[in-house]
């Protein structure tokens, strides 16, 4: 598997992607995936986008998408793998890889949103040093209509970087 920047020649490849994502999941991609000009338009320079592909096929897809005015050293990560793809460390190598993208869009601080009930996803991005900084009671209402916990976790770019680098993982991300 190779993690890179999104181009735009992958239309193809992330449409099936996409495709493949359930609909229930889309809306944690937080756009309206099924716009093709929003797709199109994750291969701007201003975020982060890069895919996790195997044999041509997307696999996993992470986006660090700066924020704005006061909170613009921060950046939102945003991983989304195909379900047939999950439990293979994909997420985690997406999610290491973001650390590395912040760092180089000079950001300070990286932020997930993870819903409440989502335990592998928390799982994962706790291990990586991200902690919960809040608790949002029906902040999301997903495309059943059906309202549910959002939970924020935070980590310094800066001491996430040098906890990967401290177990070599700096260089393979």
């Amino acid at each position: 598997m190779m993690i890179r920047p999104l181009e735009p020649g992958d239309k193809a490849a992330v449409e099936a992607f996409v495709e493949r994502i359930p609909e229930g999941d889309r809306t944690f991609f937080k756009e309206d995936v099924d716009n093709p000009r929003v797709r199109e338009n994750w291969a701007r320079p201003e975020a982060a986008r890069l895919l996790a592909v195997e044999d041509g096929r997307v696999l996993g897809y992470v986006a660090v998408v700066p924020l704005q005015g006061w909170s613009s050293h921060v950046g939102e990560v945003r991983v989304i793998v195909d379900p047939d793809s999950r439990g293979r460390g994909i997420g985690r190598a997406l999610a290491q890889r973001a650390v590395v993208e912040a760092l180089d869009l000079g950001l300070k601080k990286l932020v997930v949103e993870v819903v409440a009930d989502q335990d592998a996803t928390l799982a994962m991005f706790r291990s990586l040093g991200f902690d919960p900084e809040a608790l949002l009671k029906d902040h999301v209402r997903d495309r059943r209509g059906e309202l549910r916990d959002l939970i924020l976790l935070a980590h310094s770019v800066e001491d996430a970087y040098a906890a990967m680098a401290a177990v070599g993982l700096a260089d393979t991300a």
